[in-house]
């Protein structure tokens, strides 16, 4: 073994293992901390999820002047695009398209959060989103008052 010549500098075994040491506990303190972050984080997002698709609800129940539901969803979904009515006649209870003309003849049925129709005489003219993606993540029902109640969290 070599000496080291004369201005070398180096580290000796007690410096790194004190160095290792600290790096260890460190990671035994954080590691936990990080995995507990993750699931509030979930948790979080899909309450989020759900309160967005309530407000959804009454915005579009508030737009075509509904008190009650004609035909709510009571097996949980997540396409938006079916929910929370994609059944009812343009003749029941849809008085208004979203930018304020009465239904027509050639309007899409239902009442529905994502691609919510305004169609006049067949030629399509706009397209509301109550809810910005066609999916969500977790599923849900909805009763005939419009209260929402998620089924799953999808996380």
């Amino acid at each position: 073994m070599t000496l080291p010549k004369r201005g070398e500098k180096g580290f000796t075994l007690i410096e790194l293992l004190i160095v290792v040491a600290i790096l260890g506990v460190l990671a035994a303190v954080v590691i936990p901390n990080v995995g507990r972050f993750i699931g509030r984080g979930e948790t979080e997002a899909a309450a989020t999820e759900f309160t967005n698709v309530q407000s959804a609800v009454i915005a579009m129940m508030t737009d075509n002047q509904l008190s009650t539901l004609p035909n709510p969803v009571v097996v949980a979904t997540s396409d938006m695009a079916a929910f929370p009515d994609a059944t009812s006649a343009v003749t029941v209870g849809k008085l208004r398209d979203p930018s304020g003309a009465a239904y027509a003849a050639g309007d899409k049925n239902g009442f529905i959060l994502y691609q919510h129709d305004i169609i006049a005489d067949g030629a399509q003219t706009g397209l509301v989103n109550y809810v910005a993606t066609p999916t969500t993540k977790g599923t849900y029902t909805v009763d005939a008052t419009g209260t929402v109640t998620q089924a799953t969290t999808g996380y």
